[in-house]
């Protein structure tokens, strides 16, 4: 019994030990390009490689450089509107839908749903040539409804499952009940329903917002101006030329994107655990 006890305690040390190694290995992997990028960003003058590097001189003057003398400005705005109307239109569609499919039946629901996931297989870089012949028959290159358009439609089939799916955790007794109290489809859904997913719909909108942000073929391939570019192929123009790559100014475009999308994670995360226990109760 005692050699059980002590093999037991071993396997348990074991793992921990396992589990913070491999923890310290994640966090190097992770941590070590935001440092290179965050080095470079603040380096005065420019650099011809990414590399860590801390015995250098200090400065903001790059971050000045960006705005003065690159249409970094452009991007940044361009990229901030794309993100919101995505955002915006691709969470109240995944909501909206995710609840249909999961309390409502209706013709063509498992098929369609079917074709949600067939749609998923489809990989973008599949898709561009259409993409492209779409955006000139309708005039839309260089125009960014249209780029947000693909977005929010890219968005839909998976997080439409998602939604389904978190959407089926939520006990339909709560509608049984709320029906029986004389509640409406809308009430039921907005003051019911909709206030326990929230942690769901907080994470849609983080990943939807994220999306033109980290995006570069797609805005790239519909997006040919320079002056309507969003960030990502906007920052690809600063290491183009190998002759002469902008590092420093790339690394300080690169730091001011997690900007706004850490603003936006800071005041969402209130909703993943409000979500759980709002709504739903009834004394």
């Amino acid at each position: 019994m005692h050699k059980l006890s002590h093999s037991s305690r071993n396997q348990r040390l074991l793992k921990q030990v396992l589990t913070y190694v491999y923890l310290i290995l994640l966090a190097i992997i992770i941590i070590y390009p935001l440092l290179i990028t965050v080095t470079g960003a603040f380096v005065a003058g420019n650099v011809p490689a990414f590399k860590l590097d801390f015995h250098v001189n200090w400065t903001l003057g790059n971050f000045q450089r960006l705005f003065s003398e690159t249409p970094y400005l452009n991007w940044y705005k361009n990229t901030l509107i794309v993100a919101m109307v995505t955002m915006i239109a691709q969470v109240a569609t995944v909501t909206l839908t995710g609840y249909a499919y999961s309390r409502y039946h209706f013709v063509g629901r498992k098929t369609s749903l079917v074709f949600f996931l067939v749609l998923q297989m489809v990989p973008t870089m599949a898709a561009l040539t259409a993409f492209f012949v779409m955006a000139q028959m309708v005039g839309a290159i260089n125009h960014f409804w249209f780029l947000a358009l693909i977005y929010i439609g890219g968005g839909i089939p998976m997080n439409t499952w998602l939604m389904k799916g978190y959407f089926d955790t939520v006990s339909y007794d709560l509608d049984e009940s709320a029906k029986l109290d004389g509640a409406g489809h809308l009430r039921i859904f907005w003051q019911i329903v909709l206030p326990l997913v929230k942690p769901m719909v907080a994470v849609q909108a983080l990943w939807a917002f994220m999306g033109p942000f980290s995006d570069y073929l797609l805005s790239k391939f519909l997006l040919r101006d320079i002056n309507v570019y969003t960030v990502a192929p906007g920052l690809q123009t600063f290491i183009a030329d190998k002759r002469d790559p902008k590092v420093a100014l790339f690394a300080a475009g690169a730091i001011l994107i997690a900007v706004p999308i850490s603003a936006l994670f800071f005041y969402l995360q209130k909703y993943f655990v409000s979500g759980l226990t709002a709504g739903g109760t009834k004394g």
